[in-house]
């Protein structure tokens, strides 16, 4: 059986990572993908891998 796809604008959404850093690491092999013709997809088991190491941002407070 395949395993669903996730086009790249869906991995952004669900993973926070933007559509520029995910090319990124398509780019370099960090995340298993596949192309088809111009069209870039990810499949649940990375997306789901992806949601396992995503860390957001730290904001840092300014000093007074």
């Amino acid at each position: 059986m395949l395993e669903k796809q996730f086009r790249l604008p869906e991995v952004s959404r669900l993973t926070g990572y933007s559509v520029a850093a995910l090319r990124k690491k398509c780019a370099r092999r960090e995340v298993g993908f596949r192309k088809t013709g111009r069209i870039v997809s990810i499949p649940e088991s990375e997306v789901a891998r992806l949601l396992g190491e995503y860390r957001p941002p730290v904001g840092l407070k300014e000093s007074a």
